[in-house]
């Protein structure tokens, strides 16, 4: 009996709106012939998990045979940063759009700037699927693309820190479709199929649609840049942590308990990161996301209403308190 895996990729003709299309891929053999299953068929993570490690890494086995949420299902936090360097700010030129542009759902945005050094959006496995196309396999179900790139890595399931050097922005479209400029063709997969990347966060900035492609904005508390403006790399946003959002407003009260009955305790500027260490329901609350009776409690025993932050989810991030 054999084992291989790799990836495969379908090469799309070297135009507008024609993209790729490509698999990691797990094979055995047996008596009968060959069994081969790309990510997403149900019997991927079995032969993965099964197949040697000279040929599936413990760090590939983590990733392919961890339980995957459902789509979104109401959580959308990422746990990504922005895929290039921190502090710096990179041009987001193209707002949410299709992997070959207009098709949806509206996965992908185009990124430049900086030092034009792509890196990755969150520790994962990675793989080379074509010169100019890096792949990285993330936890929680998720992975990222990045296409054009010039002097991309020569990967194939290796293991990868968040940061890591991918490639630079570019215009390569060796595997197919078109480019204008160079940049990074930046997507978001879930269980192994392009999602909307808007609503998601990565790093602190929430990425909002627009009524077309390649149109829409992001939201860093309630400092919003449209397309051809810069954002800047606060660094990836933790599982337990929001981001304040004042709703227009420049700062939100702190309490003492959950609810506006309790004593004020100080405030947090718009924009601001903070831990939560629980959640409980108090006073009910409107801000940009919604309409919530949920506080959370911060790590350094102060309250500050759900409805002004941003957490990625509708209830707590950190269980109740």
């Amino acid at each position: 009996m054999g084992v291989a895996s790799g990836s495969a990729v379908i090469v799309a003709p070297a135009v507008e709106s024609a993209y790729p299309a490509g698999w990691v891929f797990v094979a055995r053999r047996s008596t009968s012939g060959w069994q081969v299953s790309f990510d997403g068929q149900r019997d991927f993570a079995t032969l993965a998990t099964a197949a040697p490690e000279t040929v599936v890494s413990a760090a590939e086995k983590a990733i392919f045979g961890a339980a995957r949420p459902a789509f979104a299902g109401g959580d959308y936090r990422t746990g990504m940063r922005l895929p290039y360097g921190l502090g710096q700010s990179w041009y987001y030129t193209g707002g949410p759009h299709g992997w070959a542009g207009n098709d949806l759902p509206y996965s992908a945005l185009d990124l430049t700037g900086g030092d034009q050094r792509v890196l990755a959006a969150r520790a994962g496995v990675a793989y080379t699927l074509c010169r100019g196309w890096v792949r990285v396999i993330h936890d929680r179900g998720y992975a990222t693309d990045y296409y054009h790139l010039w002097n991309n890595v020569n990967v194939n399931g290796t293991s990868v820190g968040e940061g890591a050097y991918l490639g630079d922005t570019g215009t390569d479209v060796t595997c197919g479709g078109g480019a204008n400029g160079r940049h990074v063709h930046f997507a978001l997969r879930q269980n192994d199929t392009y999602v909307p990347v808007a609503g998601h966060n990565l790093g602190k900035w929430v990425i909002t649609a627009g009524s077309a492609a390649y149109q829409g904005s992001a939201l860093h508390g309630s400092t919003q840049v449209n397309v051809g403006g810069a954002l800047y790399n606060h660094g990836a946003l933790g599982l337990n942590q929001a981001v304040v959002d004042g709703w227009g407003a420049a700062t939100v009260n702190r309490r003492t308990g959950p609810g506006t009955g309790y004593a004020l305790a100080g405030s947090l500027a718009d924009g601001a990161t903070v831990t939560v260490s629980c959640s409980r329901s108090g006073t009910t609350h409107t801000g940009r996301w919604g309409t919530t009776a949920l506080w959370n409690r911060l790590t350094y025993g102060t309250w500050v209403s759900d409805a002004f932050t941003w957490t990625g989810v509708s209830g707590s991030v950190a269980g109740t308190c």
